[in-house]
């Protein structure tokens, strides 16, 4: 599980029950839904929340940096809960199934300083994709 909830407890973050339910969506492992799944998943549990809710919530919590935005080729972007901790993204390129991933090593330091033309790097996302075993 997550510590979604925890973390934005700890900020003093105001628990509405709307928000919390797109939090209690957003929790676990592996978790990369699109804002319409967190919707979809949301009514179950909280019949009158509104598609409106859940953008703005997803953005707020974007914006307090505790989920991810992801987005990979031209699907919807999808959030991820796991904001805290490095990791990389194993995409399938059939049904866009995503896992995190921790490889070895430093991305950063993979890049030598003859490509990197002056640039001061501060960030690197790398996106692994292959054929889950699902598709396969």
């Amino acid at each position: 599980m997550s510590d979604l909830l925890e973390r934005l407890r700890g900020r003093g973050w105001r628990m509405t029950a709307q928000r919390r339910v797109v939090v209690e969506v957003l929790d676990g492992e592996h978790v990369h839904l699109t804002a319409d799944e967190v919707h979809a998943r949301a009514v179950v549990k909280l019949p009158e929340i509104s598609r409106a809710t859940v953008y703005n919530t997803l953005g707020e919590l974007v914006s307090l940096g505790e989920v991810i935005e992801v987005a990979t080729d031209r699907r919807a972007k999808r959030y991820d809960p796991n904001a805290h901790r490095p990791h990389q993204h194993l995409v399938c390129a059939r049904c866009g199934a995503i896992r995190d991933v921790h490889p070895t090593g430093n991305p950063l330091a993979s890049l030598p300083d003859s490509e990197r033309f002056g640039f001061t790097i501060s960030d690197v996302e790398v996106t692994y994709r292959g054929v889950c075993p699902n598709c396969a």
